[in-house]
This record gives C-alpha cells, structure tokens and sequence, in this order.
C-alpha cells in the first residue's frame, strides 16, 4: 500500500465512526467464512459456533472473566459421588424462540445425537469422561447409554466416567446446547440447522433471514428468552466478509462495529485509534495426511518439512498483524500449569528456528525410507480467505525452494469443497487452526488421538494415546499434568501436525461498541453488548 493511499485509509478510519451504526439499538458484525449450518450435533466451523454463541445457551455461559455462570441451570452445581455426578435443574422461565419450554429432555436429546453414528457426528471427543462416551465412540456401545438423563421436566442428571476438573468450563461449549426436540423431530433431523426456519434458539437472540446459503443474516431480540431485560440491542446484523481489506472498507464507511482484519491491512493500522488486539488461545498448523500409502506418513518428511518453514518471516511479513511463531501445539494464555507455576506452552515449547540443512538430510533419508523416486508431488489444501491462500503460497514457497525434488499445488476453496476434500483424505498438508474451547490443554491434545473425527490427517501413535487416556483419568493434578507434558512432547517428537503461529485477532471497533465478552477460549459473545 503507498504512503497516500496508507494516510487516506489512516484518515478515513479516523472520521469513520461518525457514521457507525445510525440505531444505538443495531450493530454489524462479520464472520470470514459462509455459515453453512446451525445443528451444534454435527459441525464445528466457526461462523456456526460464533452465532450459536449469541442465539444459544447451555447449562452455563462464560461471564467476562471467562468463569462459568447459570444459564438454562438455575445455578452452579457442585457434584456429588466423588466428583462423578451432577444434578441441574432448568429454569422454569427457560424458553426457545417459538415459545416451546425448554426441559431436560431437550438436553439429553442433544448430546445423545451428538454420539448418534447416523448424524455424521464430528465432535465426539469432546464427550469423553462422560459415563460411556469413549466406549460409545468406540462403537462398543448404543449412544442412548451416555450417562445423561433427564430425571424429571426440568432435572437433568449427568453422570461421569471419573471427575472433570475441567466440565464447568466444558459445557458452556456450543456443541454442549439443548436442541428442542418437539421441533427438530417435527421438521426432520436433516433439515434442523440448515436455515433460519429451520432453527429455534434459547438465548438472547434469534437467527432470520438466513436461508442456508445467503451470505448476510440478522439476529434478532428473542422475546421470549429468560434474561431479556439484560439485553440491550436489538438486533445484530452479519455479513461473509473473507478480505481484511474490504473488512477495514466497511469499518471506516460505518457498515461494520467489529472487523477483523489481518496480513497488511492488519499491518498498516497497528497504530489505529479504533485497533483492538485480542488475544485467544488460538493455534493455527498444518494437518499431515498420514494415511497408509501418504508419503508423509513417513515422520523424517514431516520433520524436514517442519524445518524449512521460516516462521518469523512468516509471522512478520506475510501476516503483520502480532501473530508469533507456534512452537507447540498448545498456545500461551492456555493455561497455567498449577503443579510448576509455569505456562503450560512455554514450558513445553520447542525451537521454531528455520534449519535447511537438517530439513535436507532429514527429506533425503525419508525419501529413501518411503521409497519414494522422481518429483514428489505434494497438496495443501485450505479455505478461500486472502489470509489463508498467503499462507499458503508462502509455505509452498518455503518446501520447493529449500526441498529437492517436490513439486507443491495449492488449493483453496470454499468451505464445503475444502471439508470434502479434507474428509476423503484428498490432501498432503492441510490448514487448519485450533480455536481453544475451554481453557485447558487436554482440549488441544485430546483431538489429535487415533481415530478422532478432528484429526483428518490420521496421525496416529499408541503411546500418544496412552499419554492422553492417562491424564484423563488421572486422580490428582501432579499425575494430570505431569501426562499433559509427556503428550505435548510426543507430539512434538512424531510431528504429527507442524505448527505454524498463534494466531493474534486484531480488532477495528467501533469506541460506542462495548459490553463484548471477547473470551480468550471460546468464542466473543456480543448477547450483552451495547453502543454508549
């Protein structure tokens, strides 16, 4: 960008926000890919969970200070029978969107699909440590055996495997709402989620105008939820909006209260009045296809792979935006690790430096060890946004000009060819993120275990497995951590994913805008939001 384009734009943000939502009662927001579905059962993208997060609630919802509170239940259950069993009861002013009652059964209706094979269900992992989950995901078991029951109209029961320091936190998440039964057994399971008509909802906000595959949609004040007179606005409008240039665009001429922005236009406007830095627990990697007959299942291609990525010319010229080099799995600001003090990220992070040489060494003894002849073609598949095919060039870039005798092709697009393609293997190197959902490092490490439904690369290694299990089931917090580590490390060692960055949010907001709860794990919450 010139000097004079730069110091129109710097202008421009600066008189902008005179014309920033005209009602104190409305505000714009954007997401940076299509929402292509709202059934919490069988998706995890982020326009989903990011809408699901102001038109929906769980038993507990994260306050400002990312503590669960009451929600649905009326208040924080403290758990009984040695931390394995809980008993919620739901407010008797809990109500969805159409009027319907929310009860019990809504939520033993929901997390039962959720373990339902016939759902296509891919956040089961998540359930683990509830009574039968893993031998339900196992296939051992029917899903209708998971220790979730609904005991009465509005008591609800919930029985664990061991206990779960971590399931306050947990089920706040998204994938952790009720679904109206009365209303998704009457318009059919396959079209519950997929439009506006389609969808009711039990928090502060209903979804219209959405019809499955427009790009732009309003939520609107639900009358009926049970805390309305702490909801200010009236509605919240949402654009797709993939380039962070067009997103600052719509910032300064007053058409969105909240861009994202990344790469350049992230960059030029660091020093922006209206700039707002988020931090999140947020990595972003490359998914390794390690499937049987994948050349890089072989672990000398990764790591040499891994070794010819400059990270910091990645973090500091491709994106400019604050984002930093990932040298684990795990991000800063994840957690505390209480048994040593320290971060867990920084206490298990290993060395982001570039090393051609090693890479080269490492890619000849692999090559040689997957037999592998002549040019070896490889695939990094991603989702359209300007950011994401940056990266992407700049990753292929980085393995044909310091690798021998590879070729690299890039795909990126939209997200339902980018699922397909990620689903049915048809890649070498994917890119991916993982946005925490409740701050604790086994929410990272637990999706990377044989045969989860979020580990599209198939990494798979036994004594990871045993690792995760273990800290699982640990009774006390020296053993649980002591595991986390182990696990962290062997991941590193097998590079079974290469992570790239911590993802860094830069924010243009709009100074009237405030009340956003924007969590450092999970997803911003904008239900108590205001303009001054």
């Amino acid at each position: 960008m010139g000097t004079g384009v730069l110091l129109a734009a710097v202008l421009l943000a600066a008189c902008g926000n005179s014309k920033q939502s005209t009602s104190k009662k409305s505000i714009s927001l954007m997401q940076t890919s299509d929402l292509t579905s709202l059934d919490n059962t069988n998706q995890a993208t982020m326009p989903e969970f990011n809408t699901l997060t102001n038109i929906s609630e769980g038993l507990y919802r994260l306050n400002s200070k990312n503590e669960p509170v009451a929600a649905m239940a009326t208040k924080i259950v403290k758990p009984t029978a040695n931390g394995t069993k809980y008993v919620f009861h739901i407010r008797k002013d809990a109500k969805w969107s159409n009027g319907d009652p929310v009860t019990a059964a809504d939520f033993e209706y929901s997390w039962k699909r959720s373990l339902n094979p016939k759902n296509n269900p891919v956040y089961t992992y998540i359930f683990s440590g509830i009574k039968n989950a893993d031998a339900i995901i196992a296939g051992k078991k029917s899903y209708k055996t998971l220790g979730i029951k609904a005991t009465g109209k509005r008591t609800l029961t919930i029985t664990l495997d061991h206990p779960m320091t971590y399931f306050n936190k947990l089920v706040a998440m998204p994938v952790f709402m009720p679904q109206d039964k009365t209303f998704v057994q009457k318009i059919g399971v396959k079209n519950y989620g997929t439009s506006s008509k389609n969808t009711v909802s039990n928090g502060a906000f209903k979804i219209t105008g959405w019809t499955g595959t427009n790009d732009t949609y309003t939520l609107k004040k639900n009358s009926h939820y049970w805390d309305k007179k702490a909801i200010k606005l009236d509605e919240i409008k949402y654009q797709t909006v993939k380039d962070a240039n067009t997103a600052h665009n719509l910032f300064t001429s007053g058409k969105l209260d909240d861009a994202t922005i990344s790469g350049v236009t992230a960059k030029n406007l660091q020093k922006n009045k209206d700039l707002k830095s988020v931090s999140k627990a947020w990595t972003y990697y490359l998914q390794v296809n390690q499937r049987n007959g994948q050349p890089l299942a072989n672990k000398k291609l990764r790591q040499a792979i891994s070794l010819v990525i400059n990270r910091k010319s990645l973090t500091s010229k491709v994106l400019a935006d604050g984002s930093t080099p990932a040298s684990s799995f795990v991000s800063p600001g994840t957690s505390t690790d209480p048994t040593t003090g320290k971060d867990f990220s920084k206490e298990t992070s290993t060395s982001t430096a570039q090393n051609v040489t090693k890479a080269k060494q490492l890619w000849a003894e692999g090559r040689k060890e997957a037999n592998v002849t002549g040019t070896l073609k490889l695939s990094i598949i991603g989702d359209d946004q300007d950011v994401t095919k940056n990266v992407a060039q700049f990753i292929q870039s980085q393995i044909q000009e310091n690798l021998p005798n590879v070729k690299v092709q890039i795909s990126n697009l939209p997200d339902k060819g980018f699922q397909d393609k990620k689903t049915n293997g048809n890649f070498s190197l994917s890119q991916w993120y993982w946005l925490a959902d409740f701050a604790d490092p086994i929410n990272y490490l637990g999706i990377l275990t044989s045969g989860n439904t979020m580990n599209p690369g198939h990494y798979s290694d036994k004594t990871y497995d045993k690792l995760v299990a273990e800290a699982k089931k640990a009774g006390n917090q020296t053993t649980y951590w002591r595991y986390l580590r182990a696990a962290e490390k062997r991941l590193q060692s097998q590079m079974g994913i290469i992570p790239l960055y911590y993802v860094k949010e830069s924010h243009l907001v709009n100074p009237k805008l405030t009340g956003v709860e924007y969590h450092v794990a999970g997803f911003a919450d904008y239900t108590r939001a205001y303009l001054k």
